[in-house]
């Protein structure tokens, strides 16, 4: 991740300005065809933004302990899928509408989960080491910036 990625985010002045250097970072990053920005809300994954090539789930929420997001906030670790039709963990009837056939996805951690940045291909898409550490580092940045404005992030607790 560039240093100017993370003065856009130090100097962020709003909640939405964070969300929107996120979800580009990210997808620039992973030279992706979508990415989101998804914030912990009890036990619900609040999908809060994302800059995809076709919508996918902003504004919408989803259990936790049934999504992707939440496994990798629950999990602690930044998980990457090559073809999610294979993967246990994912909600098939969510995704199967989409686009996403490929995603990873790096929790929020500040020091507790709060969030998960992810993104996604449209094609099978092995994520690479450089790929996850630039998401990581992504996630990383963007919980600092989140903890600025409290307001904006939901409740917390079902996996702090």
């Amino acid at each position: 991740m560039a240093a100017d990625t993370t003065a856009l985010l130090e100097r962020a002045g709003t909640l939405e300005e964070v969300q929107r250097v996120v979800r580009t970072t990210a997808r620039r990053l992973l030279d992706a065809h979508g990415a989101t920005l998804v914030l912990l809300d009890g036990d619900q994954c609040y999908y809060a933004d994302e800059d995809s090539m076709s919508p996918l789930w902003k504004g919408q929420r989803f259990p936790a302990a049934n999504c992707i997001s939440g496994w990798a906030m629950l999990h602690r670790q930044t998980v990457a899928i090559r073809d999610i039709r294979f993967d246990s963990r994912i909600p098939q009837e969510a995704y199967r509408p989409t686009f996403v056939r490929s995603l990873v996805m790096a929790p929020i951690l500040h020091p507790d989960a709060i969030g998960a940045t992810g993104g996604y291909w449209a094609v099978p898409h092995a994520a690479t080491p450089d790929e996850i550490a630039a998401l990581e580092e992504l996630a990383d940045a963007s919980g600092e910036a989140l903890e600025r404005f409290p307001e904006g992030i939901p409740a917390r607790g079902f996996l702090s």
